[in-house]
């Protein structure tokens, strides 16, 4: 008797610990590595359309900040309150668990870094040209909106058209380079939302408020401006895409997944099974 007891005072011990420890290094790692591998299993048509929303919706980031920007009073505390407006977008996206590319970036490499064979390798080159091609259709197509129709306010709009160029004016380098910390970010935040719990709205808006506030540059909330520029006739596809696109897109992979992901690997690799 004296011993079922003992053993039933361990059996509540370990899983007070396992409870304490549940949210180590090693076991975040493994939430999205399944989470990863659960994204690289889904079909094309779920994820082109998973993408193309996120492309639409993200839009609301560069709605807010312009609806912030058109009525806020002409003061330097006004742009810590309009940057907020950014968040908008991507609160939609990720608690909306809509296929955002960036999230990627962490997400599908962890199940690679795991595995390391060609065949997932080549699934999460998949799944990131079709996420990202369908963020940049829905980011078209919600640009198109706001230009052609008169979806939007016409006080809105020229705030709108002011952040577009000033997100794709910034030259081929300093868009690269800017690049990099929003896609440590964006990692950032997919890696602590499995510790966030009911913070995770406030954890979202702070770290997305931060990209804005610090003029770092995002793909997706950027293919938004830049498609409002390329459907007006103000900026031509080949500024567009090697002046913007692929600058940027460069610096949130390698913030990411080069640096982030293999940081966040590299604490936990020494505490992995060996394959």
């Amino acid at each position: 008797m004296r011993d079922d007891v003992a053993h039933g005072d361990e059996t509540k011990e370990e899983a007070s610990v396992q409870e304490a420890t549940a949210l180590a290094p090693k076991l975040i790692y493994e939430v999205i590595r399944r989470e990863g591998e659960e994204e690289l299993a889904r079909t094309k048509r779920s994820l082109i359309w998973s993408g193309v929303a996120a492309g639409v919706m993200i839009s609301l980031s560069v709605l807010g900040e312009a609806i912030f920007r058109t009525y806020l009073p002409d003061q330097p505390s006004s742009y810590l309150i309009e940057n907020l407006g950014y968040s908008l977008g991507f609160l939609a996206v990720i608690l909306g668990r809509m296929q955002l590319f960036t999230e990627n970036t962490i997400t599908t490499v962890l199940p690679v870094m795991v595995e390391r064979t060609w065949h997932t390798f080549g699934c999460m080159l998949r799944l990131w040209g079709i996420v990202l091609g369908a963020n940049v259709v829905g980011a078209f197509a919600v640009a198109a909106l706001f230009v052609f129709t008169p979806a939007l306010p016409s006080d809105i709009m020229p705030a709108v058209v002011d952040l577009s160029y000033h997100a794709t004016g910034m030259g081929a380098q300093a868009s690269f380079w800017r690049g990099i910390p929003a896609g440590i970010i964006v990692a950032l935040i997919v890696w602590m939302m499995p510790q966030a719990e009911s913070a995770k709205f406030f954890l979202i808006l702070l770290f997305t408020w931060l990209i804005a506030a610090g003029d770092f540059t995002h793909i997706v909330a950027g293919s938004v401006e830049m498609a409002v520029l390329v459907w007006m006739g103000e900026l031509g596809a080949g500024q567009a895409i090697g002046g913007f696109f692929l600058p940027v897109l460069a610096g949130n992979i390698i913030g990411g997944t080069a640096i982030f992901t293999l940081m966040a690997w590299g604490q936990v690799r020494d505490e992995l099974p060996r394959s």
